[in-house]
């Protein structure tokens, strides 16, 4: 299984599923990384942490530990 931690800088990926649960599973979801949302990788800090994506017409910035949790193909 691969996760958004590990996708290279220019890739797009879809999500496939969120790990974790409870609030910190919400939190994700509520920045808009949802089940079949595709997210383009736009820069990963050099010590990968945080990483800069484009989803849904926005940017966001994640911390390596969220991105863990989304599972993408």
């Amino acid at each position: 299984m691969k996760t958004l931690k590990d996708v290279k800088i220019g890739q797009i990926v879809k999500v496939v599923k969120l790990e974790g649960e409870g609030a910190i599973k919400r939190r994700i979801m509520d920045m808009g990384i949802t089940k079949g949302v595709e997210i383009y990788v736009r820069k990963v800090a050099p010590f990968g942490d945080p990483i800069e994506v484009n989803l849904r017409g926005y940017e966001l910035s994640l911390r390596k530990a969220d991105a863990e949790m989304v599972i993408v193909e």
